[in-house]
């Protein structure tokens, strides 16, 4: 239990809450979401190091997304039947732990293990969003939770760039360890800082994890969840081979160069939040289809020139800004079918992109294997062409209006 001085300080004010809260929540976010990202630029050091295949390695990524689909929809129901507090500060411990197991693995095996359950645990930060919605007031709700989710965007994008650096200087079980000290060090502010976060929901766990599988007889949420999948294939294929590919001939580069390609993704990144200033004025179908085009060219385009080190990060910087501005619309549309059920909507879209992300990883690695990187390039331009499709096909009779009790 937190003193009633923390309680004091952390509750909020009638103008918005405390900014060492607010800070805490929006650190917390990035780094527990940091933590699915940081095996892509080492992929090639851990490679070499533990005498892997680029198909064994490939199992790292894949590992590690699958896990965080499923604990997105096994654990989307904590926060609302226990106190979110207490689900921040005991899923961040077991993610501390997690990163130090992987951190220590002596084998790919152990390795990805561990990495399924990084996957698992990383879901914190969708806790630490809706914690900063709930202790903001509503006059300021919107901008408390922009800060949060803009510490956990940083903390995606940022953390190629601190892996590759780290990876390649100090070695890669250095970036887990390293990972795992920042997470440790933020549960344990978020376990003194942060007051109670008494339930929202009395219903029996299965109750609300059964409710959550209803939530798909809604159409339009079964089309967004699959069309954002889909782009997840592409979007992960790329990132799961892009330190093999670079570290081939005729690149030859480093860990620190494929963590940089993490800035060329922030470009398109922080520019797709106007994504969702278009949809609100002209609807969203239509930022998702532009977006959905932009990720089939710039896939078209490295198929055409995979050795080409300025399509390469071209490339990059566009299907980034399509796919993130594809999930804000796609958002827009599934919090606009059942305001009593968004966040478990969210679980559903969220764990559908990442199962598609699971399968982009392990498709890529086989692909790149056989074919190189021209192969995973034809691969990300495919899905996101079967993602076009999949927004474009007439809805079924009635699914449009349809919504989820």
């Amino acid at each position: 239990m937190t003193s009633p001085s923390t309680l004091a300080a952390a509750r909020p004010d009638p103008a918005g809450a405390p900014m060492s809260v607010v800070a805490l929540l929006a650190v917390g976010a990035g780094f527990s979401a940091a933590s699915l990202y940081y095996n892509q630029p080492i992929l090639g050091a851990i490679a070499r190091d533990l005498e892997a295949t680029p198909a064994a390695v490939g199992w790292l990524p894949t590992s590690t997304q699958l896990g965080y689909a499923s604990g997105i929809f096994l654990f989307a129901p904590l926060g609302d039947r226990f106190d979110l507090r207490r689900v921040i500060v005991v899923k961040g411990a077991a993610l501390a732990l997690a990163l130090t197991l992987a951190g220590l693995a002596p084998s790919i095996t152990l390795l990805a293990a561990a990495s399924l359950a990084v996957g698992l645990l990383a879901t914190t930060a969708q806790d630490f969003v809706p914690a900063a919605a709930a202790l903001a007031p509503p006059t300021a709700r919107g901008r408390i939770v922009g800060i949060a989710m803009t510490g956990l965007l940083l903390g995606i994008l940022l953390s190629r760039v601190v892996s590759g650096f780290v990876g390649e200087h100090l070695g890669w079980r250095a970036v887990y360890f390293g990972a795992a000290a920042a997470v440790a060090s933020v549960t344990a502010l978020a376990h003194v800082r942060l007051p109670t976060l008494r339930p929202t929901a009395t219903a029996s766990y299965g109750a609300l994890l059964r409710s959550t599988l209803g939530l798909l007889r809604a159409e339009p949420l079964r089309r967004a969840a699959l069309a954002q999948a889909l782009l997840a294939v592409a979007f992960s294929g790329f990132w799961s081979t892009l330190a093999l590919a670079l570290a081939e001939p005729p690149h030859r580069m480093g860990s620190t160069v494929a963590g940089a390609f993490g800035l060329a993704g922030a470009a398109g990144a922080l520019v797709a939040p106007i994504a969702g200033s278009i949809a609100d004025k002209r609807g969203p179908e239509r930022v998702i289809r532009s977006g959905v085009a932009l990720v089939i060219a710039s896939f078209a385009s490295m198929a055409v020139a995979p050795a080409s080190l300025p399509v390469l990060i071209a490339g990059t910087i566009a299907f980034d800004l399509g796919v993130h501005a594809s999930l804000i619309s796609h958002q827009t549309i599934v919090y606009g079918l059942d305001a009593t059920a968004r966040s478990r909507s969210n679980a559903v879209l969220v764990s559908s992109m990442f199962l598609g992300m699971a399968g982009g990883s392990a498709a890529a690695s086989r692909v790149f294997a056989a074919w190189g990187f021209s192969g995973v390039a034809v691969l990300g331009a495919g899905a996101a062409t079967l993602a076009m499709l999949v927004r474009v096909l007439p809805a079924g009779r009635g699914g449009a209006n349809r919504s989820a009790p």
